[in-house]
């Protein structure tokens, strides 16, 4: 979700990130693409992928550091962050972040593991396989609900139970499961940041960055 800069300070204190804009690339998600998975440096950017959660599609999204946001915004999109636990590691294959067997979004995902860990034992006790990241990226069509706006909210989706698990890569996905009662949705207010669309080829030359353990 994108650098959430630096989310686990955020959580406790507001978010970090700016706005640079960039050309949009959303590629194809069917099953024979690879899962784009970490962030990686771009000058002073760092470059992470996401789902556009209206088409299922692959896009990247930028925030410079060190720069902040009103963390009142009140014009704000969604950014889902689904995790998923280590049993599900065979069935959902590659994610967004990989957290095992080292975290490769270190400034968000151990502290989104630890959430889950301790919010859901019974599913996440065992420990986070990952997560995927889902916006409505600035492709999407509007006509479908696309909300497309510099400034995110990050919402953490966690699964109830483990027969609930599931790949989710879409917004409909999400709904079914909203629907269903089979998810929690955890809104971080205290880590709204701006980011904006980056192309492929911005995600290709970044650099990764070091991983983290896969502890909060």
């Amino acid at each position: 979700m994108m650098n959430f800069n630096r989310l686990k300070a955020r959580i406790g204190m507001s978010a970090a990130a700016g706005v640079v804009m960039m050309a949009t690339a959303v590629l194809s998600a069917d099953a024979g693409a690879a899962v784009p998975s970490g962030e990686v440096q771009f000058a002073n950017n760092v470059v992470e992928p996401v789902y556009n959660d209206l088409t299922g599609g692959f896009a990247f999204l930028l925030t410079p550091e060190n720069a902040h946001v009103n963390a009142n915004s009140p014009n704000v999109a969604d950014i889902y962050i689904v995790m998923y636990p280590t049993e599900v590691a065979n069935t959902i294959g590659g994610v967004n972040c990989q957290h095992q067997p080292a975290d490769n979004c270190p400034d968000h995902g151990p502290a989104v593991a630890g959430l889950a860990e301790a919010m859901v034992p019974a599913v996440y006790g065992n420990g986070v396989w990952g997560h995927d990241h889902l916006a409505s990226m600035p492709a999407a069509p509007p006509v479908r609900g696309g909300e497309f706006n510099p400034t995110w909210l990050p919402i953490v989706v966690l699964f109830k139970t483990m027969d609930a698990v599931t790949h989710v890569t879409t917004l409909d996905q999400l709904n079914q499961l909203r629907a269903a009662g089979a998810v929690t949705e955890v809104p971080l207010p205290g880590a709204i940041f701006l980011g904006s669309p980056a192309s492929a080829a911005a995600y290709a030359r970044g650099t990764p960055v070091d991983p983290a353990p896969p502890t909060p």
